[in-house]
């Protein structure tokens, strides 16, 4: 068949995203007035009007069946609409085409579209719509703060300038079981180490009196946070999924070659800011950082994002945003943070260096696996080559990621301790297990194997790994309590 002729697949898509409060224009002719934000802006303003009505309806209806669970989504053959109420009367709608095949006519006749609608899961894109509010909060606060504080329009202007760019890194294509967990990856380290890294934000706490919270991170992994763990959870998200990619540049010769710490006065070092100045030596120099609010459903502490980072090492440090940060401040965190950081990121590729080499070479496994746990929000995926905001790279076929997400659900539904096996078309067998607050998915490439055969791999699996430690021991601090995570 001529190319020209083939099949052309089309992944899921943004067709609109809108948020609205019905309380905003309750009586006829005043509709226009709910609508807080809407994408695309260039849409005309009765079919604005029109479809936030109809998702209001919709909303009301389902309201008379169950009061206090209000619809989450409504399939269609084209589309899939879903509905988020993270405030009171606040509605969030984001409406994604359905995945569909174009197939070639015979005789000149239209390509005829076949909509793929069980393609989509609601798990999956409910959560990514929650991630849309959970990162505008982090950064704005809540809608009911900037209503009170300017109105309507303070908070339009707020939406528009918030989701006019976020709404662009939102690339649907790429969502998976990962979004679902919006987990962190822990990087593994020894007790020593870990150590020197507690011992390092102590000192620089305590030099630095102005620090209020700190997060520590290697190589897009998290080793120590202050922070609440859902603060500190959308805050790892926008770290690795925005901030970090926008920074990367190919590293030091070597990658991390270590500075001699032996050598008298040495003072050289790698760090840099990653938010605020790009130089400190330029006189024009911007010492403005980004906001963000955490702790929102208390306190409501609005913060200065300082990331600072040196070699694949970075630290997050945050300030109460009241404080003038000035040249003098900035200079002097470079100068007490840069060297050690520098030195202490080197110890610890020095160190996970020479873990590996103890532990052998790594033989490529039977089986890939993702594994959550819920109580300390620890992830860990050797399914996932890469996973981005704009990109997931999977080992794995779409079709055997659909059905980790389908054995996610069926998890969901019941809090009972549970275990499914899945045999897939094209003979991997497929493996969730719920237990304990923790899950875990195994897909095994073993085309003969039997039912039997599969249980007891996966108990091998869970005896070696551990479901608890998954083969590796990070620690980390929230709101100042140890815990090994993992």
């Amino acid at each position: 068949m001529a190319s020209g002729m083939q099949e052309k697949q089309y992944t899921p898509s943004l067709l609109s995203f809108f948020i609205y409060n019905p309380k905003f224009g309750p009586r006829e002719g005043e509709e226009e007035k709910k609508i807080l934000f809407y994408h695309p802006s260039e849409v005309e303003k009765n079919e604005k009007i029109r479809n936030v009505g109809l998702c209001e309806a919709i909303v009301q209806f389902t309201r008379t069946f169950c009061p206090t669970k209000p619809a989450k989504s409504l399939h269609t053959q084209k589309n899939r609409q879903f509905f988020h109420e993270p405030e009171e009367n606040f509605w969030m709608v984001m409406v994604v085409r359905n995945p569909m095949i174009e197939k070639p006519s015979k005789d000149g006749k239209p390509a005829t579209i076949e909509y793929q609608e069980e393609e989509i899961l609601d798990s999956v894109y409910g959560a990514v719509l929650r991630q849309c509010y959970s990162m505008y909060k982090l950064f704005n606060g809540t809608f009911s703060r900037a209503f009170e504080a300017g109105g309507v329009e303070l908070l339009r202007q707020k939406l528009e300038k918030f989701f006019y760019r976020y709404l662009q890194t939102l690339h649907l294509q790429s969502c998976d079981l990962l979004d679902v967990f919006g987990g962190i990856s822990f990087f593994p380290l020894d007790k020593m180490t870990y150590l020197k890294i507690q011992s390092f934000v102590n000192r620089v706490e305590e030099s630095l009196s102005l620090v209020k919270y700190t997060a520590f991170l290697y190589n897009d992994q998290l080793i120590w946070s202050g922070l609440e763990q859902d603060d500190m959870r959308i805050l790892y998200k926008y770290l690795t999924t925005s901030l970090f990619p926008r920074h990367t540049e190919p590293e030091l010769a070597g990658r991390d070659s270590p500075l001699r710490p032996e050598v008298a006065g040495n003072l050289l070092h790698y760090g840099r800011f990653l938010t605020g100045p790009a130089n400190l030596k330029d006189p024009e120099a911007k010492f403005r950082f980004p906001r963000i609010f955490v702790n929102t459903e208390d306190s409501y502490e609005e913060l200065h994002l300082i990331v600072y980072k040196a070699m694949s090492a970075a630290v997050c440090f945050m300030i109460n945003a009241s404080v003038e940060l000035t040249r003098e401040f900035c200079e002097q965190l470079d100068a007490l943070v840069g060297p050690q950081l520098t030195l202490l990121a080197s110890d610890i590729c020095e160190q996970y260096n020479i873990n590996r080499r103890i532990s052998g070479p790594e033989k490529e496994p039977q089986f890939k696996f993702i594994y959550f746990n819920h109580m300390n929000l620890a992830e860990k995926s050797t399914i996932h080559m890469r996973k981005t905001a704009s990109v997931s790279l999977t080992s794995v076929h779409p079709d055997l990621m659909k059905i980790l997400g389908d054995i996610n659900c069926d998890f969901a539904r019941v809090d009972e301790d549970e275990e499914i096996i899945v045999k897939a078309m094209t003979d991997y067998w497929v493996v969730g297990k719920k237990s304990d607050q923790r899950e875990l998915y195994v897909i095994l490439n073993q085309k003969n194997a039997n039912l039997i055969e599969v249980n007891e791999e996966v108990k091998r699996l869970c005896a070696t790994q551990d479901m608890t430690t998954l083969k590796t021991v990070s620690c980390s601090c929230f709101n100042d309590s140890i815990s090994v995570m993992q």
